[in-house]
């Protein structure tokens, strides 16, 4: 090969390497996108699987979230009643029972005494149903007969029902609860006002206890028999009211209730009767506070107490007219004293002053446990002489006692008012036509008929209800040691102690109380000389009328004669408190403001002028004998009840039968003493 061939393979060679590499760098190039693509495919896939599963949780955690909200809405909401409320039977009604929401039942804090921020009324309709009390099968949501409205009582008109209990049967009541999220990890109280008789209370079909007694508060602590915040609440409620139980009598206290309403006996309130409610605590809070103020050295006395008689810190202010007026620190179930020299004002029932108290419960470390706001008042009341006479001392000086009796009997309601409105209108009414005192007569009442006393000014002697009516003894009102005791059985006694115990310790607090009244008119009445031990050891701060109108005995403070229809001092003691625990009874039927057609009274009169005239002659008679040394008189009675119709209103409370001008014979006759 010559030169010229040399020189023409190298160009050819060169170009065929070029393009071998190229070509190479071509397919590593190809090579590395297929590979890129490749990857980034992979990438893209795997980023895509992730999103979605993403997603998917998401979806899955926001369907759990939409799940539970639904759940919790569905709790938020309890269904509506089903219920065509109306007032039952077509017997006498009351304004305020006419126009009655029944959805919005006696809606005031039921304990002033002892008041919380914090709480759900449970007053309105609830399930019912009445069953054989033999009959101790299971009780489901299919059993009931319809709704009963709470507070009223089963007999009632304004429960909505109007039926009698027999001694053979219970009444079940059933409602159901939501509680708020707020509550959550507090303990749960329910609270009863009254229920008559025996209680037996059931959370979620499970028995929490029972409680016997009708005229007296208890409470129980559900917390631990609450699951949810929605729950149900049942109740089995007996009463055998006044007939007889095969083993133990006449075992109840009963009052003035009767199976068999006729004369001064009425009609039965079964079952409750008081308003019902629940309200969130710690699990250490104030149970109660003990007031043993002393009027002499301007001192306000507060023993607050908790539950398990534990000893926890306690800080309370005192206030009047809103003005911070003193400070006391202490322990639970320890006195703690608050001088208010500085700002001393008396109740009386001319100046029912009230001093208002702030508390707070603390653990050791300083935690706030519970906080609570009550209220005091400062009076004395004592047995004190005048000119050789014993007489009723308030605040150092002579006082005498006029009121009415005060029955407590409502005709839609029987044992419960309307509504306080209702119930504050008889205690204004009566404050207005002049008298200064009330005789609350063989019944409680709420604790806020007290607590309005307390604010109104009036003072009121508090009867045990009577039971055991009618089975033995004698009465013998007109001379002294005279009549026998009734004889009970030993569960009739424990019943008696055990609820006139209950009594005393629930409404001691209130200062407008200044006489217990163990017995009436022989009515069940049992070692006296006992029962009047037993309720100076409950409470030695206010006096005793051992048995008003007789068996009389040398205990207590009084010697209460009963003299229908005129006042009169039949039988005279200087050792005791001369008084007439009743009197008076005129009769006015106004018409068709009566229970009945058939009506009766201690003495007739025919228009409001000669019941006036008449009671104007009662009381210039007592101002005679109150120079004698009577020192109260208790006329008979506030309103109509029933088949009686000697009450100074109607039983309807729409007439007033009395002219307003005997207030100032009232007040004459009060201020007699000074």
């Amino acid at each position: 090969m010559d030169e010229n061939e040399e020189r023409t393979d190298e160009p050819f060679r060169d170009s065929i390497r070029e393009k071998n590499e190229e070509t190479k760098y071509k397919k590593l190039a190809i090579i590395f996108i297929i590979t890129a693509a490749i990857s980034i495919a992979l990438l893209i896939t795997f980023l895509v699987l992730y999103l979605l599963k993403e997603k998917e949780g998401n979806n899955q955690e926001k369907t759990d979230e939409e799940k539970e909200e639904e759940k919790e809405e569905e709790e938020e909401t309890i269904p509506e009643d089903d219920w065509d409320y109306k007032p039952a039977g077509n017997r006498l009604k009351t304004r305020w029972g006419m126009n009655l929401d029944y959805k919005n039942v006696w809606k005031e804090y039921p304990r002033p005494q002892l008041e919380r921020k914090d709480w759900i009324n449970l007053n309105g309709p609830w399930k019912y149903v009445i069953r054989n009390s033999d009959d101790i099968s299971s009780i489901g949501d299919d059993i009931f007969d319809g709704y009963i409205l709470v507070p009223f009582p089963l007999e009632s008109s304004l429960s909505g029902v109007m039926k009698n209990l027999t001694n053979t049967e219970v009444i079940y009541y059933e409602k159901t609860v939501l509680i708020p999220k707020d509550w959550k990890g507090k303990n749960i109280l329910l609270n009863f006002g009254a229920v008559d008789w025996k209680c037996e209370v059931f959370i979620n079909r499970k028995k929490v206890g029972e409680h016997t007694g009708g005229y007296s508060y208890f409470y129980f602590d559900i917390t631990k028999y609450i699951n949810d915040r929605k729950f149900v609440i049942t109740l089995r409620v007996t009463d055998i009211t006044d007939t007889f139980h095969p083993t133990w009598g006449k075992y109840q206290p009963v009052g003035k209730q009767t199976v068999t309403p006729n004369g001064i006996w009425y009609t039965p309130a079964s079952g409750i009767w008081q308003t019902v409610w629940i309200e969130p605590v710690s699990p250490h809070f104030f149970d109660k506070i003990d007031i043993n103020n002393d009027f002499d050295n301007k001192q306000i006395n507060l023993i607050f107490k908790v539950p398990n008689n534990l000893k926890l810190p306690v800080e309370c202010i005192i206030k009047y007219n809103d003005k911070i007026i003193g400070t006391g620190q202490g322990n639970s179930y320890q006195q703690i004293s608050i001088n208010v020299a500085d700002n001393f004002y008396p109740w009386s029932p001319s100046n029912p002053n009230l001093y208002i108290i702030e508390a707070v419960l603390k653990s050791y470390d300083g935690q706030i446990l519970d906080t609570i706001t009550s209220y005091t008042a400062i009076r004395k009341i004592e047995s004190g002489e005048l000119e050789g006479k014993k007489r009723i001392f308030l605040n150092g000086k002579p006082l005498f006692n006029l009121g009415p009796l005060d029955q407590g009997y409502w005709p839609d309601g029987i044992y419960t008012p309307p509504s306080e409105e209702a119930m504050l209108f008889d205690i204004q009414k009566m404050k207005d036509l002049g008298f200064n005192t009330l005789r609350k007569h063989a019944k409680t009442e709420s604790f806020r008929y007290y607590y309005q006393c307390d604010k109104l000014g009036m003072l009121v002697w508090q009867d045990m209800p009577s039971g055991n009516v009618g089975t033995s003894g004698s009465w013998d009102p007109w001379h002294m040691d005279g009549g026998e005791d009734t004889v009970r059985t030993q569960e009739s006694k424990d019943n008696y102690k055990k609820e006139w115990g209950e009594i005393i310790e629930n409404l001691k607090f209130f200062q407008c109380i200044i006489v217990w009244t163990p017995f009436n008119e022989a009515w069940g009445q049992f070692e006296t000389e006992a029962v009047v031990q037993f309720t100076l050891e409950k409470d030695n701060l206010r006096l005793i009328n051992a048995a008003s109108g007789g068996n009389h005995r040398r205990v207590g403070n009084f010697v209460d004669l009963h003299t229908y229809p005129g006042p009169s001092y039949a039988l005279k003691y200087d050792g005791l408190i001369n008084v007439i625990g009743e009197f008076g009874g005129l009769g006015l039927e106004i018409k068709n403001h009566t229970w009945k057609d058939e009506n009766w009274s201690y003495y007739i009169v025919n228009s409001k002028e000669e019941l006036t005239g008449n009671y104007t002659n009662f009381i210039n008679t007592l101002m005679d004998l109150s120079k004698e040394g009577i020192s109260s008189a208790i006329y008979t009675q506030v309103t109509d009840v029933e088949g009686e119709i000697n009450g100074l209103m109607t039983y309807d409370r729409y007439d007033v039968k009395i002219f307003d001008s005997i207030k100032e014979i009232n007040k004459k006759l009060i201020e007699s003493l000074s």
